[in-house]
């Protein structure tokens, strides 16, 4: 008989009751627990939680699901004890009998199998499931059951347990390594008959509702499958998530224990160990700017150069200065928001905004003069060429700023954790004018990455066919072919995409290495700067000037 040697004695009626409802339990119990006969492996019981597990008597029901308040062992052990009581925790509680628990609420229905409609049901973490009419609008969660379900062959009406269970109360459904949420800490369990059903045709629907969650954080429909990992975990297979503004729609095929789980949202440690490598990195890259724009000059200034690669050289001082700007507009960012009255922070969320596409407008047209280098090498002439450039990456950045800022776009915006709790605030576009980030940034940004990426594979060709031909000796060195490389990589921008990939459960790491990598973006440049217009090199074979004006008399040859 199971014992637990830290329960005080039960009155006899309380024994009574628990062991009346173990025998209406036992036909459940006989089916789930052949997997536990071999508890012991000849010893005939184990223990889990200071329970002993017997092989004929696995405990009464209460003793069992109390285990979980008091005890952690029970969800993150793979002993098979227990095991064995964590399978038989899932079988009490699909029996829908147990309503004498605190944080669970269950709704007991009986269906007939010529039912000739959906059975629609609601549930809220408050109130609990119960029947819904068709008719019936409210904000609480529901539930939709296909008829295909209740089409048994075996019996002519099949019960219907749905439950509502607070896992926090309970403390119930705890995956090894957590960092994802279980939204409202509410799991709905779904029993229908006595077999288990998957596959279905016409999938089961739950409505999960909630907020507009903050920027960042992913819903995800899940179930608990107790096979996955060492004692269980959350599942997403045969489940399809549509979120939505004011609610999750999940559709599954099977039934089971359901719950939406949200994706950690960043919380403030990290939050504040990002602004550190962020502030750290935005000083280094301030400096190497310095240095790329005091060098540029001096050899401009200094040599003399053909008339291309001065125009090349001013783009990378305006490349340069950009960068410069936008990271003196973050150090200010940082450093002031949350302090400074309201117009102020709308000023410098616009100036920060205005920093940025700055340097998004001249990655584009670093693109674009490679592209006229390296594509288009012959008759090319224009008047006031880089006056013209700057007029177009100095001067379009402010008419967006300004129609952003008619429109009232920036304001404080607040970095918050899945609980709404802020973490971090700064002077940016507000959650109000979301639109306009992802249309002026995201948008614009991306049609750029597609532009610069083309233009580096065209360049990447002409390279490697020319270093084919042995007419660039300098390039046949793999560590000058690696530079040139990851130079170019860094001049077009590539490594802002990775903005792109900090979205779900890689967000974290994917903004350290974003973080980081755009801190080094203006070291790569400054290296690259001094490696390929060193003036004692300039006039190798190597150099890239080179390259370009033996392709431009390639071209001419063959015409």
């Amino acid at each position: 008989m199971a014992r637990c040697s830290q329960e005080t004695p039960q009155s006899g009626m309380n024994l009574f009751l628990g062991t009346v409802l173990l025998l209406l339990l036992l036909p459940d119990v006989a089916k789930g627990w052949d997997s536990c006969s071999g508890l012991g492996r000849g010893d005939g019981n184990s223990e889990c939680c200071n329970m002993t597990v017997e092989q004929q008597n696995p405990g009464n029901s209460r003793r069992i699901l109390r285990l979980s308040q008091r005890c952690p062992e029970l969800w993150h052990s793979a002993s098979h004890a227990c095991a064995c009581l964590r399978q038989h925790s899932f079988r009490l509680l699909q029996s829908g009998q147990h309503t004498w628990l605190a944080g669970l609420k269950t709704l007991l229905l009986n269906v007939s199998r010529a039912v000739t409609h959906d059975i629609l049901i609601a549930f809220s973490p408050a109130e609990g499931p119960s029947r819904l009419n068709t008719t019936e609008k409210g904000k609480a969660g529901k539930i939709h059951l296909p008829r295909e379900i209740f089409r048994s062959p075996r019996s002519k009406k099949l019960r219907v347990v749905v439950t509502v269970l607070n896992i926090q109360q309970l403390g119930m459904f705890k995956e090894v390594n957590q960092t994802a949420q279980v939204l409202d800490d509410t799991v709905v369990g779904i029993t229908v008959g006595e077999s288990s059903i998957s596959g279905l045709q016409e999938p089961v629907q739950l409505v999960f509702p909630h907020r507009e969650l903050p920027q960042g954080v992913t819903p995800q429909c899940v179930f608990w499958d107790p096979s996955k990992g060492q004692a269980g975990g959350w599942c997403s297979s045969g489940c399809v998530t549509q979120p939505g503004d004011k609610g999750t729609v999940c559709s599954c095929d099977h039934l089971t224990f359901f719950a939406l789980l949200l994706s950690p949202a960043l919380d403030g440690s990290t939050a504040k160990a990002l602004t550190a490598v962020a502030t750290a990195g935005c000083v280094v890259a301030m400096v190497f700017s310095i240095f790329t724009v005091a060098f540029c000059i001096f050899i401009r200034c200094r040599f003399r150069f053909e008339e291309t690669v001065r125009i090349n050289l001013g783009l990378h001082v305006n490349l340069m200065s950009s960068l410069f700007l936008l990271n003196l507009a973050f150090l200010l960012n940082s450093g002031l928001s949350g302090r400074t009255h309201l117009s102020i922070c709308r000023v410098l969320g616009g100036f920060t905004h205005y920093c940025l596409l700055c340097c998004f407008t001249w990655m584009a047209l670093e693109g674009c003069q490679l592209y006229l280098l390296f594509v288009k090498v012959l008759g090319i002439y224009i008047h006031h060429y880089l006056a013209k450039l700057c007029l177009v990456g100095w001067g379009f950045p402010v008419l967006v700023v300004g129609v952003a800022g008619v429109i009232g776009s920036y304001g404080e915006y607040s970095i918050q954790t899945m609980d709404h709790q802020v973490i971090a605030h700064l002077c940016w576009i507000t959650s109000k004018h979301l639109l306009v980030h992802y249309i002026t940034n995201c948008g614009y940004f991306g049609l750029i990455f597609l532009f610069n990426t083309a233009v580096f594979g065209v360049v990447t060709q002409k390279s490697c066919s020319l270093q084919g031909t042995g007419a660039v000796q300098g390039y046949q060195k793999p560590w000058k072919v690696a530079l040139v490389a990851a130079g170019l990589f860094c001049l077009l921008g590539a490594t802002w995409a990775l903005v792109f990939l900090t979205y779900g459960i890689s967000s974290t790491a994917m903004l350290y290495l974003f973080t980081i990598l755009n801190s080094f973006q203006g070291i790569f440049i400054f290296i690259w700067l001094v490696v390929l217009y060193y003036p004692k090199t300039r006039e190798t074979t190597g150099s890239l000037s080179y390259i370009i004006r033996h392709d431009k008399t390639t071209t001419a040859s063959q015409d």
